[in-house]
């Protein structure tokens, strides 16, 4: 039997934080440490799948929705 999971929305910055924390993987720590440089873009690419699921498929309330709309 399939479970349904929730989604739990998530803020912007933690979608900023995801970018950030790519870039300065790949840009600065590959350099240094291939090993590590791996690790952390794999790290934060992860967050980023989830900062884009939470985007698109978390619920939004009708106060949040009054708001976006007028």
């Amino acid at each position: 039997m399939a479970k349904k999971f929730k989604v739990a929305p998530l803020s912007g910055s933690f979608m900023v934080t995801a970018i950030v924390g790519f870039l300065v993987s790949m840009l600065f720590v590959f350099k240094m440490s291939a090993t590590w440089g791996v690790a952390f873009m794999i790290f934060f690419a992860i967050m980023l799948i989830a900062a884009l699921i939470s985007m698109t498929k978390a619920p939004v309330s009708e106060k949040e929705q009054l708001r976006y709309i007028g």
